[in-house]
């Protein structure tokens, strides 16, 4: 309807939105953009919590363990090997690599394993692919000579570590950041000597181990000391006892006692050598908190367990 005014009355502009009024308007509709955007983002982050957690460790590897899953013969990954010939490495007497077949996790830990006293590397084969088959590479050697001492495996240990990093044909494969080194007997006692020379290893374990020097204050590498409560050969009660009491107070370590064995028994398959190892090895090496439940609290006294001591829980 048309208004009518007065004469004379100057008739008022028409109304139009003052410049801060639309200020106000902008501000508020960015106010709520943003408002939104973070709201959205907000369910972003929320639905991807779950692959953060997960990524919290990159180096897991493998599904979730069980008692059954560490103790079985093969673990999930398939595996594949390959011969290495002593003519083509310097400072071990080579050997062969096993690992995981498929690339689809990215590299691995890796752990090398040194046979004893006179021994060769198809003593302590049976080690190669069960690891492997857990998500290692492993690299069993054979030594320069079958008389090498504990000094000298300790050495060839870490040279081959070097070559398996460095030179092989998996090295992409290998995380060299995460080392082990493991060895029955003499090679037992290589496992210390190398973890002594090389600090920034991962993880050692050795097998009824036997060396000379029976204090290893030095160590800083979390080390499992696996005994046998019939060896005749490096008593428990002159090597593998001393060798563990003697690591650091401060250190991460364990000290399994086989019950019912003897010096050999690394020699061949072994269920509660591989499942203690496995676990020491994933916890350490991938630091996979995973397998803490296998190692704390403390295994008790069993059919194949003498005795078990540890430090728990562990803080690596």
């Amino acid at each position: 309807m048309q208004q009518h005014l007065p004469s004379g009355t100057i008739p008022p502009r028409p109304s139009r939105p003052s410049r801060s009024g639309t200020f106000m308007g902008r501000s508020r509709t960015l106010t709520g953009l943003v408002a939104a955007a973070a709201a959205t983002a907000g369910l972003l982050l929320t639905g991807l919590a779950p692959g953060a957690q997960a990524a919290d460790n990159p180096y897991e590897r493998g599904p979730a363990p069980t008692n059954a899953s560490i103790e079985a013969s093969r673990g999930s990954y398939s595996t594949s090997q390959t011969s290495v010939s002593s003519l083509a490495v310097t400072g071990f007497g080579g050997g062969t690599i096993y690992y995981p077949t498929s690339t689809a996790d990215g590299t691995f830990g890796a752990v090398v394993i040194s046979p004893g006293f006179t021994a060769y590397e198809s003593s302590i084969a049976w080690l190669g692919p069960r690891l492997a088959s857990q998500g290692f590479v492993v690299f069993t050697i054979d030594t320069n000579t079958t008389l090498d001492q504990p000094d000298s495996r300790g050495r060839q240990l870490l040279a081959a570590l070097d070559y398996l990093t460095q030179r092989s044909s998996v090295r992409t494969r290998v995380d060299a950041t995460r080392l082990g080194v493991m060895g029955h007997s003499m090679g037992g006692g290589g496992s210390l000597e190398a973890a002594k020379s090389r600090t920034s290893l991962k993880a050692a374990i050795p097998l009824t181990g036997w060396n000379t020097d029976k204090t290893w204050p030095e160590l800083r590498t979390p080390t499992l000391v696996v005994g046998a409560d019939g060896d005749t050969v490096a008593p428990v009660r002159t090597h593998s006892e001393p060798f563990y009491e003697s690591l650091p107070g401060s250190l991460d370590k364990a000290y399994l006692e086989l019950r019912g064995a003897s010096h050999f028994t690394p020699n061949t398959s072994d269920t509660t050598i591989a499942k203690y190892s496995i676990s020491w090895l994933k916890r350490f090496i991938d630091n996979d908190t995973r397998y803490e439940q296998f190692l704390c609290p403390l295994p008790r006294p069993s059919l194949t367990i003498a005795e078990y001591r540890g430090t728990c829980p562990h803080t690596a």
